[in-house]
């Protein structure tokens, strides 16, 4: 049996913002075509720049590339370079110019079967639609998404499983469409890496909405790059290094857990699965380890603070994280739990191991025992989402 990827990703298509517009007007985002120049999904409000939707599939660019793929052992392959011709191809060319996989669910178990992949499991592509200020918008295009994400996997006989936006920012919303989405068929969802600035996500208000993922057994993911609303005072006075920012990822959802593990949230909801995606997981083990110091230095010091637990014990409860070719992570398993490690391809990202990916997790597990290798490639995921 091959390997099921517990990160994927759509491109979003059209039929994502379809109405919008007539609802929301210039604020809405939508899909602008432009001879030569590719499909763009842009916010009239904003301007007409965009985000070419070329930038969400480069990684199947690879197998058009006119030298062979290099990577490192046990290594994704190199990204490219942007102005390389198969790479403009895309950005001139737009959902026309794309392998058939990223725009019909249909064709996606092609690019899976080059790849040694059974099934993957999809993140959105357009990771904006977490961000909206307009929450009447916000949760009208997680709606669309939802709908559209859950046609385009049902076209997959059974190899693609869409993982659903949940609109966190108005909790009561975000109940009705969790229960809409569990009804639809979905096996877990989405919530920003970063909770709203006015409302950390231990506040009470989410709490019926942390109740009804656990009773329903539904994991919920915070993925790399899908960060809720930040105000102008809370971003940094100067941009971050780039280097220093794709490096540095884990920070941006470091602060995040810590509401979740230490401020009461899975105290209340000992039950309530929670999914760490594309942070890699190589640096958690060090990271819990101070945090189980902080805590108990602050319950030391403050008795009135929340009451200390293991951070460990919790980890291991509730949370699992998803790997690329994340070798720390497969060094320090045993303290994070390998029952709660994911391997993901993050196809058709940038950083995917697509089209190497079998290649990839032979050479990542060729020192560890196979049963590691299936736990966290294939039965981890299986479990978790009750394939």
């Amino acid at each position: 049996m091959g390997a099921i990827s517990a990160d994927s990703h759509v491109v979003e298509g059209p039929g994502v913002f379809a109405g919008l517009a007539d609802r929301f007007g210039d604020e809405a985002p939508r899909v602008v075509s432009r001879e030569g120049d590719g499909d763009h999904i842009i916010i009239p409000a904003k301007g007409q720049r965009g985000v070419n939707i070329a930038i969400m599939g480069l990684a199947a660019t690879r197998l058009d590339r006119e030298v062979p793929i290099n990577r490192k052992v046990a290594h994704k392959p190199d990204a490219g370079r942007i102005d390389a011709p198969e790479i403009q191809a895309y950005f001139t060319g737009g959902y026309a110019a794309m392998r058939d996989g990223l725009t019909d669910g249909a064709r996606r178990g092609e690019d899976q079967d080059i790849d040694g992949v059974d099934a993957e499991f999809l993140y959105p592509g357009y990771f904006a639609m977490f961000a909206f200020q307009n929450l009447d918008l916000l949760v009208a295009l997680q709606k669309n998404y939802n709908d559209w994400l859950f046609d385009h996997c049902a076209a997959s006989n059974g190899r693609l499983h869409g993982l659903a936006a949940i609109p966190v920012q108005d909790p009561e919303a975000a109940v009705e469409e969790l229960d809409r989405v569990i009804r639809k068929g979905y096996k877990g969802g989405v919530i920003p890496c970063t909770s709203p600035a006015d409302r950390p996500y231990f506040d009470a208000a989410y709490d019926p909405l942390w109740a009804r993922a656990a009773e329903a057994g539904f994991p919920l993911s915070m993925h790399v790059g899908c960060m809720a609303y930040i105000p102008r005072e809370h971003r940094p006075n100067k941009p971050r290094d780039g280097i220093a920012q794709y490096a540095g990822s884990a920070a941006t959802i470091q602060d995040t857990l810590i509401e979740f593990l230490c401020r009461g949230v899975c105290t209340r909801h000992p039950t309530l699965k929670i999914v760490v995606a594309e942070f890699n997981a190589g640096w958690i083990a060090h990271w819990l380890d101070r945090v189980d110091q902080g805590w108990q230095r602050e319950f030391g010091r403050s008795p009135n603070a929340p009451k200390y637990e293991s951070v460990y014990e919790i980890w291991k409860r509730q949370f699992w994280a998803t790997i690329e070719d994340d070798q720390p992570a497969l060094r320090t398993r045993d303290m994070i739990g390998e029952d709660h490690l994911m391997w993901g391809s993050d196809y058709p990202h940038t950083d995917s191991t697509w089209p190497c990916s079998e290649a990839v997790l032979n050479e990542m597990f060729q020192a560890y025992p196979v049963e590691s290798k299936e736990k966290i490639t294939r039965s981890n995921v299986v479990e978790l989402y009750g394939l």
